[in-house]
């Protein structure tokens, strides 16, 4: 059994590196500790380094340099199937040839355990993703959300606190993968076991996660709880790769109690929050998020700021309108508004005032 290390740590990534040729690192100097029970996804966009680390930590790649340590115990020289890791991949990777039951049962037998022993296993891990009846049942008999569930199950099955999981919800379809999304968050929550799950769907991480790291370029770029990630990005990768986000280029022209004045490149000035810029005279993109745009004066704080903006296309998607603006020489700045009785309909061509109050604008680096 796993314990925890003194530091609290369950899974720890110390100093590691991974470099495939000798000289290119795709995983660089990574630190990283996770707390037992916690969900930690690692999205990025392909080739940013988050599915190299979850292979590191399952035991099928191996650290260039640093040390990887499970309860406080280095796992570098462990073979994968003595770390006691439950995998859950994208293709299932289920048997074809066997029953569902026998699936279940394969890591336990590998294992040495007793038949009787591996039946009460394999029939509690049914249960807890409640397919309890499908054990006689091959992998084709099913549909691809109980084919997942049974792969979970099998993650899940010799009682593994730590389970990888790699895009398992990737050939899903919208509706189902919505679903599991909440389904495996419960199981997780229920069982108390520490996930790690990679992914490049923004939505997927916001909606699973306690914490999301945001991998790009071999090094996590952020790594905090979603609603964190989502408001404050700490700088422009993070405000571009999670959710719709709105830019405006500018130069800072006064930075003064906690506000960075930023003259934008149409001439136009605005207040906004310095995150990634420390003088006047510096370059910033300025990140605003599209709901937190308005529209109808009456809602404004007396001192939030307003800009003049022409309207390109209004969108009407059912519980929110999508409006396409003209703003500050950007023709593709986004606002979300909820379908309200009182939010207009706004037509191509029209001039109107919008505004922001500016803790919601984050000046950046360019």
């Amino acid at each position: 059994m796993a314990s925890t290390d003194s530091n609290g740590a369950f899974v720890e990534f110390d100093r590691v590196q991974k470099s495939y040729d000798g000289e290119t690192l795709v995983v660089k100097d990574l630190n990283l500790s996770l707390p037992r029970g916690e969900f930690l996804t690692m999205l990025g966009p392909s080739g940013s380094g988050k599915t190299t680390c979850l292979m590191m930590l399952a035991g099928f790649e191996t650290a260039t340099h640093g040390d990887i340590r499970l309860g406080g115990v280095s796992i570098n020289n462990i073979p994968p199937h003595k770390r006691g890791i439950g995998m859950v991949f994208q293709n299932y990777a289920l048997f074809p040839h066997m029953t569902v039951a026998e699936n279940l049962s394969f890591p336990l037998e590998v294992r040495k355990m007793g038949k009787s022993e591996r039946e009460a296993k394999v029939k509690r891990a049914l249960e807890m993703v409640q397919m309890g009846e499908f054990g006689g049942r091959r992998p084709a008999q099913l549909s691809g959300g109980q084919q997942q569930r049974i792969a979970l199950a099998r993650a899940l099955v010799f009682e593994a606190e730590l389970v990888l999981m790699d895009e398992p919800l990737g050939a899903l379809d919208k509706q189902l993968r919505e679903r599991m999304q909440f389904e495996i968050k419960h199981i997780a929550d229920n069982l108390g076991i520490t996930v790690v799950y990679v992914t490049h769907d923004q939505t997927e991480a916001l909606t699973m996660s306690d914490r999301v790291a945001v991998f790009e370029d071999g090094r996590i770029q952020q790594l905090a709880p979603p609603d964190e990630l989502y408001e404050k990005p700490q700088n422009s990768f993070v405000a571009q790769f999670i959710g719709e986000n709105n830019t405006l280029m500018g130069t800072v022209t006064k930075m003064e109690g906690g506000i960075a004045e930023v003259t934008l490149d149409d001439g136009e000035v605005i207040d906004t929050v310095p995150v990634n810029v420390n003088a006047v005279g510096e370059r910033t993109l300025v990140s605003i998020r599209p709901e937190r745009v308005e529209f109808n004066k009456d809602r404004l704080h007396p001192d939030a700021h307003t800009i003049k903006a022409e309207v390109l296309e209004f969108i009407y998607m059912g519980d929110i309108y999508r409006t396409r603006l003209s703003v500050a020489g950007n023709d593709d700045f986004v606002v979300k508004t909820r379908n309200a009785p009182d939010q207009p309909r706004l037509k191509p061509g029209e001039m109107l005032e919008i505004g922001w109050r500016a803790e919601d604008c984050r000046a950046l680096d360019a």
